[in-house]
Formats: structure tokens, C-alpha cells, sequence
């Protein structure tokens, strides 16, 4: 399995195809394993590059360095390892990887694709439920899991999907709920208007974690922005529906 070493850390990535290069940042506590449904269809006419960051899956679970500015730098020296510009596409708080990434180091970022990103948490009302979630995660990881994760796909979805997803998330190291603390003040807006490359909110219709006036906010406030919204899906819709959410991607990207 390819590993690269950044800041003492070994990440896993994984790099399939030729084309245009698309690079994939899965969410919070998953791996780039959420993606594989769609890789079959993308490689066919693409380079595709996904990679666990720091934390999660199979890279290494540092004690150190579980924040946005470090994994957007873990980000940019895969990229430049490999000598590519890609689209990046980034789920949930990989979408705040990508955007990072791209308003410091818009050379790297062809384009950006935010899959249901927070963007912004503060004055959507979600700060308690943020408080509150990172407190119960020390006392029952698994029981908070149980109960969190089934929200974040749209009603009907296969109970085997949401308990694969707590499977990886718990496989995943704790370190990385100080993520948590940082996004509770994390807040993009005024900086948008500088985003020197295309982004666009590919956003499920049924999100339940993260509200649709968050991606249409933040749309409203970058040049060019886009919002594309995925019917019938919650917050995960390339794992909920992947053909339709390639499609999308195809059309963006």
C-alpha cells in the first residue's frame, strides 16, 4: 500500500487512473474508503488520488497535529509529491480541508467541491450540539456513535452502510475530536470573496447535519459559486447514492 511520509506522519493514499486529477477528502473519522463506490465509474477517464488524512483509516493516529491548517499542509504535500493539480473533492469537514487549501495555496487547487461542508458553524444553532457531542464522545464512544451516525444518511438507507461507518469511525483515533473544538469558532465568510478558484456546495437535499443555508451562504458570498443539490440524500450521498452523485461530480468536474 503507497505511504507518504509529511511532518512525521505516514498517510495512505491511493492513486488510480489517468485523465483529468481528482482528489478525494473523505469526513470526519472515516477513511477514503467512502468513496469507492464511485471509483470504478471516475477511473476510467480520470487520475484519481484518495487519501486518509492524519487520524483516520490507515495512516497514522498522531497525537499532534489534528487541526485544519495541518491536514490542509498535509494536503498540499501529497499534492506537490505527486505533481498534480487536482479538482479536490471534500466531504463534510473535508470540505473545509479543500477550501483551506485553496484560499492559501489556490496554484495547487484546480477547483473545489465541497460535499455537505459545514463551511460554517457559528450562528447556525449547531454550537450546542457540538459541545454537547464532544463531551459524550469521552464518556460513550460507541454509544454516542450509535446514536449520531444513523442522522447522517436519509431515511431507508441500509442499516449495514451506517454501521460500517461506525465501524470506521471507531477504528479511527480520538485525537482527532479536537477537530471539534476548533470548527465551533471556525467561520470562512469573510475570506470567501478571495477564493481565486471555482468551488461548488454539492449538497444533499436531506441533509440533516448540516442545514442547506449553510453551502447557499457561503455560495452567495464567493465569486462564481455554485450550489447543486443532490435529491433524496442526507449527508453522505456518494456512499447514499453514488451513481447520482457521480453523475453530479461528472458535471462539475
Amino acid at each position: 500500500m503507497p505511504f507518504l511520509e509529511i511532518d512525521h506522519t505516514r498517510l495512505h493514499y491511493e492513486d488510480a487512473g489517468t485523465g483529468p486529477a481528482l482528489l478525494f477528502l473523505h469526513g470526519w473519522g472515516t477513511s477514503a474508503r467512502v468513496w469507492q463506490s464511485c471509483l470504478p465509474d471516475l477511473v476510467r477517464d480520470h487520475r484519481v488520488v484518495t487519501l486518509d488524512w492524519r487520524g483516520c483509516g490507515r495512516s497514522d493516529h498522531p497525537a499532534e497535529g489534528n487541526t485544519i491548517a495541518r491536514i490542509a499542509a498535509d494536503v498540499a504535500g501529497l499534492i506537490e509529491r505527486l505533481g498534480i493539480t487536482p479538482a479536490v473533492v471534500g466531504s463534510s469537514i473535508g470540505g473545509i480541508f479543500a477550501t483551506e487549501l485553496a484560499l492559501a495555496r489556490p496554484e495547487l487547487v484546480e477547483r473545489v467541491v465541497a460535499v455537505g461542508s459545514p463551511g460554517y458553524w457559528p450562528g447556525t444553532g449547531m454550537l450546542d450540539k457540538v459541545h454537547d457531542l464532544r463531551k459524550r464522545l469521552v464518556d460513550d464512544r460507541a454509544g454516542t456513535l450509535e446514536d449520531w451516525v444513523p442522522n447522517w444518511f436519509a431515511p431507508g438507507t441500509a442499516r449495514g452502510l451506517v454501521d460500517w461507518t461506525i465501524r470506521q469511525l471507531l477504528d479511527s483515533g480520538v485525537y482527532i475530536d479536537e477537530l471539534f473544538t476548533e470548527c465551533t469558532t471556525y467561520d470562512p465568510r469573510p475570506r470567501l470573496a478571495n477564493l481565486a478558484v471555482p468551488i461548488t456546495y454539492l449538497h444533499g437535499e436531506l441533509d440533516a447535519e448540516i442545514p442547506l443555508e449553510v453551502p447557499r451562504t457561503c455560495a452567495a458570498r464567493t465569486p462564481g459559486a455554485r450550489v447543486h443539490v443532490l435529491a433524496g440524500c442526507g449527508h453522505l450521498p456518494h456512499q447514499e447514492k453514488p451513481r447520482a452523485f457521480t453523475a453530479a461530480l461528472r458535471q462539475i468536474a
